[in-house]
């Protein structure tokens, strides 16, 4: 699949322009730039704004006024005027997939509004009629992103849906949290699901309740094969080529730092190959999941530091599953379960005590970072519960253990994370996205009003991190300022206004604290004086805008160590 062709079905309606495809690798170029004339913020608590900052071979020199910048000038130097712009660091994506976003450009975008245009299920099987045109029989076809919370019939499509698209192909469609899919007939048939086969652990096959056979809806670990196992993926040439037009995207964000969360053997070979090859303009950094002990510590200990522009950052585990498609593992039960459940239902983990305790002594003493998928509040007080006790066998160390997502973390949670030197990373976009779900359905008004408890996070002094998890929601930063600030949800209202946080703590969540989850604080998330020119510059300033307006403040350029990858 052409580049062109990856923007087209990941990226519509946005057009690019690209400055530059130089590998981002860049420090040594002997050439030094002022920049001034705008609102420098550089989130360095000494020195919160400036007037000026000068860059040198990949780094930033000085900051200050323009005169006390200019006076260190050694040499030419190239005058950039901010125009009254806004400089900010560069901008870390705390948690995400790229190497999902490569995977998911090649399906049919089954999203509803503003991502994509699916709001009722007969609109789902239009389009993937349209994808059917010209796949032979027989061949797969697959959409990502759909979600019941938001499709008209408020539910999930189910195999008879698909049958009306084809009975000869195999048809997949992906749930918007990752963690549910639906099979047609067909698809059933060629992974060998039927109404004979238990549900596996971790996971669960959806039935129809009068016949008991499978009615194509799959839940977390009964996906996961299926997903990665049998679907069509373009090869290591065609995704090196996707993974350029992700870069673009990434960047257009004012993302110069990008994760990929649960990265797969062969998307670590893809990685490791774009570093060699010096086509990374952004810097990547790897979670493997379910790799061994021994081959982990091996591929951490040699990436601790980058090589062009890549490193193995540490180890993903998944603990549980999606608050917005109810199989997140809650403390209490659902508002309202799902279809088939009683109750008394609140979800399900995907580890075991035991499984987890050794995985988290075995990394802890390899010195392996951890990031752990915990949406539930049972899931975090079994991760930090775990975390506790490796913490008394081993001793204290900084570790800096993440709480991915930690939508229903409780105060008292949050407490004991300071006290064992963990953090969370919040899906904060999830109030705009599926807010009034939360509160309507998955977790009523009382629990729905504390998701993403991030006043709260801030009044306890534990450091954060928020993050959009893209590409189940676009990497849109200002989109996720916005929502960290405002708490505003698609229909308007405001879910826990209680939870709401100052624009300089989102800016904060996404800089200077996201490089310290990263262990990367000496080099990024705040301009000063030897840290890498990784910045961002932005049509005004978000500490002075109306709080509303944040979302609709453009990125303009995206400058990795000096080095222009994006500009509008």
């Amino acid at each position: 699949m052409t580049r062109s062709r990856y923007l087209a079905l990941f990226i519509p309606l946005l057009a690019l322009s690209v400055a530059g495809t130089q590998p981002h690798a860049l420090a040594g170029q002997g050439t030094s730039t002022l920049y001034s004339g705008g609102d420098v913020i550089t989130m360095d608590p000494g020195r919160p704004l400036a007037e000026a900052v000068l860059v040198s071979d990949g780094r930033i020199v000085a900051v200050g006024s323009v005169d006390e910048v200019a006076s260190q000038a050694d040499g030419d130097v190239d005058e950039v005027d901010l125009e009254g712009r806004a400089l900010l660091p560069g901008f870390i994506d705390a948690h995400g997939h790229i190497g999902h976003a490569i995977l998911f450009g090649q399906f049919a975008n089954l999203a509803s509004p503003p991502v994509g245009e699916v709001e009722r299920i007969n609109e789902l099987v239009a389009t993937l009629e349209v994808a059917k045109e010209g796949t032979p029989a027989g061949e797969w076809i697959v959409g990502v992103g759909y979600d019941d919370a938001l499709l008209e019939e408020g539910r999930h499509p189910d195999r008879r849906d698909l049958d009306r698209v084809s009975t000869e192909h195999p048809i997949f469609t992906l749930h918007v949290s990752g963690h549910l899919g639906v099979c047609n007939s067909k698809c059933l048939e060629v992974v060998g699901i039927s109404a004979s086969v238990d549900d596996p652990p971790g996971g669960v096959i959806r039935r129809f309740a009068d016949s008991g056979e499978p009615n194509g809806v799959l839940e977390e670990r009964a996906i996961f094969d299926l997903f990665y196992q049998h679907l069509p993926a373009p090869n290591e040439d065609e995704r090196l080529g996707l993974l350029d037009g992700a870069q673009d995207y990434f960047a257009s964000r004012g993302i110069t730092t990008v994760q990929d969360g649960v990265t797969s053997p062969a998307d670590l070979a893809l990685f490791q190959r774009a570093a060699e090859e010096g086509k990374l303009r952004v810097d990547l950094v790897a979670y493997p999941q379910g790799a061994s002990y021994a081959s982990l510590a091996e591929q951490y200990a040699h990436t601790r530091e980058y090589h062009n522009g890549f490193r193995v950052g540490g180890v993903k585990l998944v603990l549980d599953g999606s608050p917005q498609g109810k199989t997140a593992w809650l403390s209490e039960p659902y508002f309202e379960p799902p279809d088939g459940r009683d109750a008394r239902y609140s979800g399900y983990g995907l580890m075991s005590d035991d499984a987890l305790q050794t995985s988290l002594m075995t990394y802890f003493e390899l010195g392996v970072p951890v990031l752990a998928h915990a949406n539930g509040d049972a899931a975090a007080e079994q991760l930090i519960r775990a975390n506790e006790q490796a913490r008394k066998a081993l001793g204290d160390a900084d570790r800096r253990t993440v709480v991915i997502h930690a939508q229903t973390l409780r105060r008292d949670q949050i407490e004991r994370l300071n006290e064992n030197g963990m953090m969370p990373s919040y899906f904060a976009a999830h109030t705009f996205y599926w807010g009034d779900w939360h509160r309507d359905s998955v977790l009523g008004p009382e629990r729905g009003m504390r998701i993403s408890p991030l006043a709260s996070t801030t009044d306890l002094e534990v450091p954060y991190t928020i993050h959009n998890d893209s590409p189940i929601v676009p990497p849109d930063m200002m989109l996720l300022l916005w929502s960290a600030v405002n708490r505003v949800t698609r229909s308007g209202q405001v879910l826990g206004p209680d939870e709401r946080i100052p624009i300089e703590e989102a800016l904060k969540a996404i800089t200077v604290n996201a490089a310290y989850q990263y262990f990367e604080e000496a080099d990024k998330g705040s301009l000063e004086p030897g840290k890498l020119a990784d910045m961002v510059i932005l049509s005004e300033n978000p500490l002075e805008v109306d709080p509303m307006s944040i979302k609709d403040i453009e990125v303009l350029q995206t400058i990795k160590q000096g080095e222009t990858i994006y500009r509008l």
